[in-house]
């Protein structure tokens, strides 16, 4: 009786254990600041002719309501104040100033492993916005958002591979004082992740003290100068055409002390903005370039984001569309003028309208993120957690959302096309002679990180194999991955000496 054949080493168990194991970081098949721009809705005749439009609006029509600081500002630039109040921008003072801007821009994280360059048309995706209620998943309902929720955010940002970013994604409605609730919210962001953060004053004398909180973070004014690790989300305007007062002063505060300013124009089409797609984008790209002018007429080269972020609008009902086929088409619009100026630049995606993580909040944030990645935009704002139009945010679908920019960022990556891709060898070898198919093949297992993207928790079972582990549910599993990630201790949190001299100096609402 002949003997067993002794086992392969590294057979079928190495391989099924090659499959399931997750990839390392430098092999993962998407990352942060893949390449897009390959998507380009508007042709080069319709960019030049937004861009001359939005030049003749500066020119013609001007901006009101500038502060006292930047009328000062901006006509020691060129800009002409005309008896209407009104600030007008010559097209060669816009040029000028276009010249001067930041065009290498880094937004760094308090650990450099998340820096984010912005040149050219990398993209990243991340939250945003100011929700004022939190989406309760067990009960479907909604309550209002705290600062532990803000501080959760974070902290599961900051352990999702695809959410490169964390802009304050709601407001900490219990913190009735807004001084403490803009220094809160900044202690529960940067308590919360590494990852770069974006933040907003609800007055710009807040400014000083939240500098002096982000020192003591950093170690020194130097080392935060060195490395700004916040960045202000700045409202500068008030569409259509018009400063918003404070804003600016705060924005001028940001600036004199070493901050990135993202310059927030957030029209709504057919509102507060022409109701087409091409007007919205001509009224946003004219504002964020009178934006531009007061950023570098003030600090040349300051860093800055061009913040094109047209809204839509349902014109039966008056209610926000941002997760329609319309803003999928606003924003990589703005990404493709952004391209074309070659300046950093955000817009809004990923926005669901649906209250809940549901079929249409799939469609939603997936037509309008993908389009915005593959349009080259450098910051995907509000890509994930967003819900009831910005109204709503939700720690499951910020989870579930991880999954479904992970295959967006696969999109943006695209097709390459070489020698080893293009497997001619492999055929051969498989077809001729060989086992008739890939499954085995050396290059199958080495490209299969490399190549594919796996979800955390969408579900790829066949039916048999989903009854058989009792039907599982993607919110459920969103929910349960949720405990477990807050169950383990901060990754971001300060050091003891550090945290006791900050809470000596400011009051902090976090246990």
């Amino acid at each position: 009786m002949n003997a067993p054949a002794p086992r392969r080493s590294g057979g079928r168990t190495a391989r099924r254990a090659a499959r399931t194991a997750p990839p390392q970081a430098e092999l993962r098949a998407v990352h942060p600041g893949l390449t897009g721009g390959r998507y380009r809705p508007l042709d080069d005749a319709d960019v030049l002719r937004i861009h001359r439009a939005a030049l003749e609006a500066l020119d013609t029509i001007g901006l009101a309501d500038a502060p006292a600081s930047g009328v000062e500002i901006l006509t020691g630039a060129g800009a002409v104040l005309g008896d209407d109040g009104r600030l007008r921008f010559p097209p060669a003072l816009v040029e000028d100033m276009l010249a001067k801007a930041n065009r290498s821009v880094t937004l760094h994280g308090r650990d450099a492993e998340h820096d984010l360059d912005l040149r050219g048309t990398r993209v990243h995706y991340g939250t945003a916005g100011a929700a004022v209620h939190m989406v309760d998943v067990d009960g479907r309902n909604y309550r209002e958002s705290t600062l532990q929720d803000l501080h959760d955010a974070a902290r599961l940002v900051d352990r999702l591979d695809n959410i490169h970013f964390l802009q304050r994604p709601m407001v900490a409605r219990d913190i009735l004082d807004n001084l403490e609730m803009d220094l809160n919210t900044i202690y529960a962001c940067c308590s919360g992740t590494t990852k770069h953060v974006g933040t907003s004053f609800s007055d710009p004398s807040h400014v000083a003290d939240a500098m002096d909180l982000l020192h003591m973070i950093a170690g020194g004014e130097a080392a935060w100068r060195a490395r700004p690790f916040v960045s202000n989300s700045n409202c500068f305007v008030v569409p259509p055409m018009k400063f918003a007062t404070e804003s600016c002063e705060t924005m001028e505060a940001c600036i004199r002390a070493g901050m990135p300013v993202l310059l927030l124009s957030a029209g709504m089409a057919g509102a507060t903005a022409p109701a087409t797609v091409a007007g919205a984008i001509v009224q946003a790209v004219a504002e964020c370039l009178a934006g531009l002018v007061y950023v570098n007429a003030m600090a040349p080269g300051h860093p800055a984001v061009f913040g094109t972020w047209p809204f839509g609008l349902d014109l039966r009902t008056g209610a926000m569309t941002g997760g329609s086929g319309e803003q999928a088409l606003l924003t990589a619009g703005c990404a493709q003028m952004h391209a074309f100026y070659d300046l950093p630049g955000g817009a809004a995606a990923g926005i669901a309208d649906s209250k809940l993580p549901d079929m249409q909040a799939g469609w939603e944030q997936m037509c309008s993120n993908v389009m915005a990645g593959l349009s080259g935009l450098n910051m995907v704002y509000e890509a994930a957690g967003m819900h009831a139009s910005l109204l709503g945010f939700c720690h499951e679908s910020l989870i579930l959302g991880d999954d479904l920019i992970g295959q967006a960022l696969r999109c943006v990556r695209g097709i390459e096309v070489n020698d080893d891709t293009l497997a001619l060898d492999v055929m051969r070898a498989t077809c001729l002679g060989g086992t008739g198919h890939y499954l085995g093949a050396d290059q199958t297992l080495k490209r299969m990180q490399a190549d594919f993207v796996y979800p955390a928790l969408g579900d790829r079972l066949s039916p048999k194999e989903w009854e058989e582990k009792e039907k599982p549910d993607l919110v459920e599993r969103a929910v349960a991955r949720k405990t477990r990630m807050l169950a383990e201790p901060s990754r971001a949190r300060f050091d003891p000496v550090t945290d006791a001299a900050i809470r000596k100096r400011f009051r902090i609402h976090l246990a």
